[in-house]
């Protein structure tokens, strides 16, 4: 099951989706509630959007999120362990915004893109979309895959992007993953502006049990950016399994 990112829906993994399913998968492509096809959930915090997907999960599932899916499908790992086959978080945090200590985004990006949210919907997206693929050598290719799936489906709720933002200032796991059990591996972009490098260690040492794998040369969709590298670990990860 595969969880998408703030803004996205879940086309934006149509790049690996074949590849998973001649691996063996059985691949579904979720869109969170209130992006692509699915209804929004007003109001709805981390824990409700996880409890939401969850109930499409009746048997132990292999989840793998990317950005805010990452931390959507950490908190399932989380909430029902048991329906949990494995976890993989690409370019993920258990905290997205930055503190004393703590690398992510500043506080003042993501109250800007709160008040640009309601005065021009369309802009802010696509300043979001530059801001992923910010540091990639193919920034200006990764834009431009990550607009068209945007555009394959009904655009996002604009009220589910004022939540979604919600959740990345103030969700924090970092206490929490400690006791994550199913078989989880992180998978991060060196040059990620969004989740910097430098909390990777942090992460590996509240998560001992974990795995994690920086890609050198990517930024925040090495899915898109490197593909072949991404799904070399992937395939690395599942077969250990």
């Amino acid at each position: 099951m595969l969880l998408h990112g703030w803004g996205m829906n879940g086309a934006v993994w149509q790049s690996i989706t074949a590849d998973l399913a001649a691996a063996g998968f059985r691949v579904g492509l979720v869109d969170l509630p209130g992006f692509g096809h699915s209804a929004p959930l007003p109001g709805a915090r981390l824990a409700e959007l996880a409890k939401a997907v969850l109930t499409e999960v009746q048997a132990p599932t292999h989840l793998l999120g990317w950005s805010l899916g990452g931390l959507v499908a950490t908190q399932m790992a989380l909430l029902a362990p048991e329906r949990v086959a494995s976890l993989v978080t690409v370019a993920s945090s258990p905290a997205f915004q930055a503190a004393e200590g703590w690398g992510g985004i500043k506080p003042e990006v993501l109250s800007q893109f709160g008040e640009q949210l309601a005065a021009d919907l369309p802009r802010t997206l696509e300043r979001f979309l530059a801001l992923q693929a910010m540091g990639s050598a193919t920034a200006r290719e990764d834009v431009r895959v990550l607009r068209a799936a945007i555009a394959q489906s009904p655009a996002p709720d604009a009220e589910a992007l004022a939540d979604g933002l919600a959740i990345l200032r103030e969700a924090d796991l970092r206490s929490r993953v400690a006791g994550i059990r199913p078989p989880w591996l992180r998978l991060y972009g060196r040059l990620d502006g969004l989740v910097p490098a430098r909390t990777v260690a942090q992460v590996d040492a509240m998560a001992p049990q974990s795995q994690s794998v920086i890609l050198p040369k990517a930024s925040h969709a090495p899915f898109i950016s490197h593909r072949e590298q991404t799904l070399s670990e992937l395939k690395r990860f599942y077969l250990t399994l």
